[in-house]
């Protein structure tokens, strides 16, 4: 049992320090995850890895202590989808009027008229991936693990418990799927 396992183990159970011993272990791994996920984002982005991270891992351990942890392989898959989840909800209000409503700064000597972000893909494929979920729930786990984590298809593939084969085919249907969902979505389809 690794000490990442032990300490969720001793956190359902109850362990008030448990949660304590359990961030330094993942905190690196979690940020580097953070990372690789937040540099796909566009320039300019206002989250950084440090405070995604940080709010995962609140609502990972923070919000329910009881939660029954199957080990490791879980719990980042759990910080996938927490991480997910904050990305989202961070284009969603920045999406907002107040937020700037999708739109860009322009040098008013430009004479530019302010354009659409990218946030708009970002919730296109939220709604793609929630979709997915409910037609191949592995298929939408492992783009998770690798979209909003940055695992490796073979690193994803050890967290699902699937063969590497498996997960690489899984994930060029996975990928095709969404696109096509996208495509119909946003009328694009040809």
């Amino acid at each position: 049992m690794t000490d990442v396992t032990r300490i969720l183990s001793s956190i359902v159970q109850g362990d008030l320090h448990a949660a304590e011993q359990l961030l330094p272990l993942v905190y690196d791994e979690l940020r580097k995850l953070a990372a690789q996920r937040l540099a796909q984002e566009k320039p300019g982005q206002t989250l950084q890895a440090t405070a995604l991270v940080h709010e995962a891992y609140l609502r990972l351990v923070g919000a329910d202590p009881k939660q029954p942890w199957d080990g490791r392989g879980h719990f980042f898959a759990a910080a996938a989808e927490a991480m997910r989840r904050i990305v989202v909800e961070q284009a969603r209000r920045k999406g907002r009027v107040r937020h700037g409503g999708g739109l860009r700064r322009a040098d008013l000597l430009d004479m530019e008229v302010a354009a659409p972000s990218d946030d708009e893909q970002i919730l296109l494929l939220d709604e793609a991936l929630t979709r997915l979920a409910a037609a191949r729930p592995q298929a939408a786990e492992l783009i998770k693990l690798r979209f909003f984590s940055g695992l490796s298809v073979a690193e994803a593939a050890a967290v699902l418990n699937l063969s590497s084969r498996t997960a690489r085919r899984l994930w060029v249907f996975a990928r095709a799927w969404l696109r096509r969902d996208m495509e119909r979505s946003t009328g694009s389809a040809s």
